[in-house]
């Protein structure tokens, strides 16, 4: 059974992710994965994919482009190069992507089929309908062009796949999950975001029924010459789009005080701060473990306990490693190593069966949310101001260089 379970309407955004990030994101993008997959199993991680807050908060703690159309390229790239050698471990493949890229997913599933045995002719047709729905059954101006397939090996899926309205400059981002979707053609989707943007044609609507039972009839009685003759009452039968979750990113590409819950971010940095680097490293047992380190960790740990009502903020989540253009700050290149070393080897201790580790980063995320109600800290301005002085003491990174070389130039303007 499948269900679309939301989209997202993004900015369209040029450029590429830099070889030196895009490693980093593989690496933190499949140790996210499999400590969600070590607390709560793959379903949860489906689902977790099929959340447009949650994926959007995904790609920003790993240090793209918050707000921004590629977004979503560059989080199932980063995946589908982590998972890969450890797709038979986990049992999750990660198949399509952009372009000509998504046009192999077929072939892909049919390979995977031979090797795990679920139904790669059943996932290859799942694959084609939800395209088809997205571009043809929903009409709403955006020309597919990116489809990532997310499947494990018992036959449950995910996709995640997105459109561009070059027109208005922007992307939509559409997201589907195999579980309880009873029709693919009858409100298949658990959620589409974005504003409206003229007239939707949407013959997925449940009210949209009689108009789909009108056309066939119309298709085996008229042919399609006696279709157009009828155009006009069949149309007069198109429904609305149905509600589902609803992500909208502003065109802004800073990160503005409005984007981001303070209070949350104060009780993540308030439990950062309670647990402190010494106690912290030694729950750990991984010596050398920074205060800075320790909030982005906080943030990683919201990204694998948290609910889904905690991603109303996206933005929140890039304050943990930047932003490769610099917003809200440069990537610091030592807090996100230390993050993916931290995070690696809770991971690989947990295999094992210590889960130490483990535990100490979901006490922290636990700590985080009791003391929100009632942690003060520095405005959001002053946090991005002090981390943007401190960039070049921690590698701080961004297409424009080490912020160490860069230092008194200035950006206004270039990157938004």
């Amino acid at each position: 059974m499948v269900r679309r379970t939301g989209s997202a309407d993004l900015p369209l955004h040029g450029g590429r992710v830099p070889p030196w990030l895009a490693e980093r994101m593989a690496s933190l993008g499949a140790v996210i994965t499999q400590a969600i997959v070590h607390h709560y199993g793959r379903d949860e991680f489906l689902e977790r994919l099929s959340h447009p807050f949650w994926f959007q908060s995904f790609g920003a703690v790993m240090g793209m482009d918050w707000h921004s159309s590629g977004i979503t390229t560059s989080v199932i790239g980063a995946l589908k190069r982590g998972l890969g050698p450890l797709q038979y471990e986990l049992g999750i493949h990660v198949c399509g992507g952009r372009g000509r890229h998504s046009r192999r997913t077929p072939d892909e599933l049919m390979l995977l089929g031979d090797r795990t045995g679920f139904d790669a002719a059943a996932l290859t047709r799942a694959s084609r309908l939800v395209a088809k729905v997205d571009s043809a059954a929903v009409q709403d101006g955006f020309d597919l062009y990116l489809h990532g397939f997310f499947v494990t090996d018992d036959g449950k899926w995910t996709v995640v796949q997105q459109g561009m309205n070059g027109d208005n400059r922007q992307a939509r981002r559409y997201h589907w999950h195999s579980e309880s979707l009873q029709s693919f053609v009858e409100e298949p989707h658990s959620a589409i975001d974005g504003p409206a943007q003229g007239e939707i044609v949407n013959l997925t609507d449940r009210r949209a029924e009689r108009s789909r039972a009108t056309q066939m009839d119309l298709l085996s009685s008229l042919g399609p010459g006696g279709i157009v003759r009828e155009y006009e009452a069949v149309t007069g039968q198109l429904a609305v789009q149905p509600e589902l979750p609803h992500l909208v990113m502003p065109a802004h590409h800073e990160v503005r005080s409005s984007d981001v819950f303070t209070r949350r971010l104060h009780g993540t940095l308030a439990a950062a701060a309670e647990s402190g680097p010494k106690d912290f490293s030694d729950l750990l047992l991984t010596p050398g473990v920074g205060a800075r380190t320790v909030q982005s960790l906080a943030m990683v740990a919201e990204v694998v306990h948290g609910a889904p009502f905690r991603f109303r903020d996206p933005a929140r989540f890039s304050l943990a490693h930047g932003g490769k253009d610099r917003h809200p700050y440069p990537v610091p290149i030592k807090v996100y190593d230390e993050t993916i070393r931290v995070l690696k080897s809770a991971v690989q201790q947990a295999k094992l069966g210590a889960d130490e580790r483990m535990t100490a980063l979901k006490r922290l995320d636990d700590q985080a949310r009791r003391l929100e109600t009632s942690a003060d800290g520095p405005s959001f301005d002053a946090f991005v101001a002090r981390e943007r002085t401190r960039s070049p003491s921690l590698d701080g990174r961004s297409i424009f260089g080490w912020e160490s070389d860069l230092c008194g130039q200035d950006f206004a303007g270039k990157d938004r």
